[in-house]
């Protein structure tokens, strides 16, 4: 992570590992692309932290976290890349469809 663009959030995700936000590009992102979160921080550090549900990326060497009920929508998606290190959370969505390999 470049030094001019310092985390707003850390976190230990569900398996202990270190990891991110990506700072201002993040929160921009989120502003930009997917406003929902932007206002629930918290809720984004939580849903990798407490995941209610993980599975993989289509990307490699990233993972999908889901948290239930938090932030502005039934679910919370976020996305952490471990193509570096520490993990880099890349983007947060508000997702009101299960995930594809939920099962209650």
């Amino acid at each position: 992570m470049p030094s001019e663009d310092p985390a707003i959030g850390s976190v230990h995700d569900a398996d202990g590992r270190d990891g991110r936000s990506a700072g201002q590009d993040l929160d921009e992102k989120i502003s930009r692309d997917h406003p929902e979160p932007a206002e629930h921080l918290d809720a984004v550090l939580q849903a990798v932290s407490k995941p209610d549900h993980v599975e993989p990326d289509p990307c490699p060497d990233r993972k999908r976290y889901y948290r239930r009920n938090v932030g502005p929508s039934g679910w919370l998606l976020v996305v952490v890349s471990y193509e570096q290190q520490p993990a880099r959370i890349i983007t947060a969505l508000a997702n009101r469809k299960d995930p594809k390999t939920w099962k209650p």
